[in-house]
């Protein structure tokens, strides 16, 4: 195979990608969207079930994406500089995967050409999660959940 002939993902870096091909790299599964709990002193990130108020819970994306950044001002929007150095994204995520050199799973949407195969595989968070707006802040660690650091 060629370098033409190979997908985009395998020969250009994220900063090379258009914003099609960038935009095309996120698979659906809704796992960034969880809020994550820090511990202050070590950095251990906790995930949590807990979803932010703007995922739909059953596409797992996000209802206002173009918004997003104006209506939670915490939204970490992704580039490839971010990519690098958020240590919290998923180890499915196929932005880190590229960033580490890794190809995608089989289950994502550019391999399998099936948007479903990321919920059939159970690895979005569909059915999985409740909303940031039904559960006080202090109520998070009722909330843990180890499954979204799992592939």
């Amino acid at each position: 195979m060629t370098r033409l002939s190979e997908p985009f993902w395998r020969v250009k870096s994220l900063e090379e990608m258009s914003p099609a091909e960038w935009e095309s790299l996120c698979d659906g599964c809704g796992r960034c969207c969880l809020n994550k709990l820090e511990d202050w002193d070590t950095g251990e990130i906790a995930w949590t079930n807990v979803a932010c108020t703007l995922l739909d819970h059953g596409t797992c994306r996000c209802r206002s994406y173009e918004n997003r950044a104006e209506i939670v001002p915490d939204c970490v929007q992704l580039t490839p500089e971010e990519v690098r150095k958020i240590t919290w994204l998923p180890r499915s995520c196929a932005y880190r995967l590229v960033a580490e050199g890794r190809d995608l799973f089989w289950w994502h949407p550019l391999i399998s050409g099936r948007a479903e195969s990321v919920h059939e595989a159970g690895i979005s968070v569909r059915g999985r999660v409740v909303s940031e707006d039904d559960v006080p802040v202090e109520r998070y660690e009722e909330h843990l959940a180890e499954w979204p650091e799992k592939i």
